[in-house]
């Protein structure tokens, strides 16, 4: 039997509430909150004593519900502060501070995972396949690479979720590449990553682990009415506009046709990638297989969503593994390496 665990579910919050707000509107409404509803439930049901505390822009809070009622462990869903995105490592450097075990990256990972061209260099000087890639920073003059090959895809450097990319960040002439750096520089006012486009099958891979790595059976993203040709990508709205997604056909499916070899190559991909950003606790591969059956890693995304309808959830179900025990397994890592770092293991 699991020991009963003082959990404090940490997580990103519109506005701040006081402590010990419920969140039970919240967590009513099927469309606001859903993962952070299925996490807490699953922690009630596993037997832990679950505190909630959401945090938008001031972190006092968390430290006087520590001082208050010090956790054993943190679920930490804090992916956003104060609206910035790229401030999630700094949350996690937090939790590294107050010496608390917590789910999820550390905050060294996430830096890695959120700067799309840094993660990319540690893969290339690890020999894993990536796409051809050059970064844009802002008030640097832009140019097209030499030996860059076009069509491709134009992201913000630092950001998550898809967001920046739309249709129009597929650019297939020298004129549309720079305008949308430009676009990215002057309207997000990010820096960008150009990335040569791989043809193929879009590929998510669930991983998990510390000593012992798991890697999950992989999810599709297929694009069903999408014209044949036409170029395949994870677009905002091909994450997010449920309209969009109905109308052509886009929807993640356990994959299917993967031979035993084609398994065998991403698995081994995916460990050596996960090895390479030492990574402790679970991540989603986004990866691209083509025609040839190579594996590209295209992006990893720490501490990826786990509602029970998004894709780790979905590859542990396949796995055999229920929901409950998916959120105690990371319940179980975050304890593990808190051991590690303290010499307790």
């Amino acid at each position: 039997m699991k020991k009963k665990l003082n959990v404090l579910m940490l997580f990103y919050s519109p506005y701040q509430r006081a402590r010990g707000y419920e969140y039970k509107e919240e967590f009513a409404d099927p469309e606001d909150m859903y993962t952070e509803k299925d996490v807490f439930i699953a922690l009630k049901s596993l037997g832990h004593d679950v505190s909630l505390l959401g945090i938008y822009n001031d972190i006092s809070p968390l430290f006087e519900q520590i001082k208050e009622n010090r956790p054993d462990v943190i679920f930490n869903m804090m992916e956003v502060f104060n609206d910035k995105t790229h401030l999630e490592k700094n949350m996690a450097a937090v939790l590294e501070l107050l010496g608390i075990p917590f789910t999820g990256s550390s905050s060294g990972v996430l830096f890695l995972c959120n700067n799309k061209a840094l993660s990319k260099k540690i893969f290339v000087f690890h020999k894993i396949k990536v796409s051809r890639f050059h970064t844009y920073y802002r008030g640097k003059r832009a140019s097209m690479p030499p030996k860059f090959k076009l069509p491709a895809v134009i992201k913000p450097l630092c950001e998550e979720a898809s967001r920046g990319i739309s249709q129009a960040s597929i650019v297939d002439n020298v004129e549309a590449f720079l305008e949308r750096i430009k676009f990215i520089h002057d309207n997000m006012q990010m820096d960008a990553i150009a990335e040569e486009y791989i043809d193929g099958r879009e590929l998510y891979v669930g991983v998990m682990g510390h000593k012992q790595i798991t890697v999950l059976p992989p999810r599709e993203l297929v694009f069903a009415n999408i014209p044949e040709g036409e170029p395949r990508i994870a677009t905002y709205k091909a994450k997010w506009d449920d309209d969009y997604r109905d109308k052509w056909g886009i929807k993640s499916i356990a994959a299917s046709k993967l031979s035993e070899q084609v398994e065998a190559k991403i698995e081994d991909v995916c460990k050596r990638a996960y090895r390479a950003l030492g990574m402790d606790s679970y991540v989603r591969f986004d990866i691209r297989l083509d025609a040839n059956d190579v594996v590209y890693i295209i992006e990893p995304n720490a501490n990826p969503c786990i509602a029970k309808i998004d894709e780790i959830a979905q590859s542990a179900s396949k796995a055999g593994m229920s929901y409950d025990d998916l959120i105690q397994k990371l319940l179980d890592l975050a304890l593990l390496r808190q051991q590690v770092e303290d010499g307790k293991s």
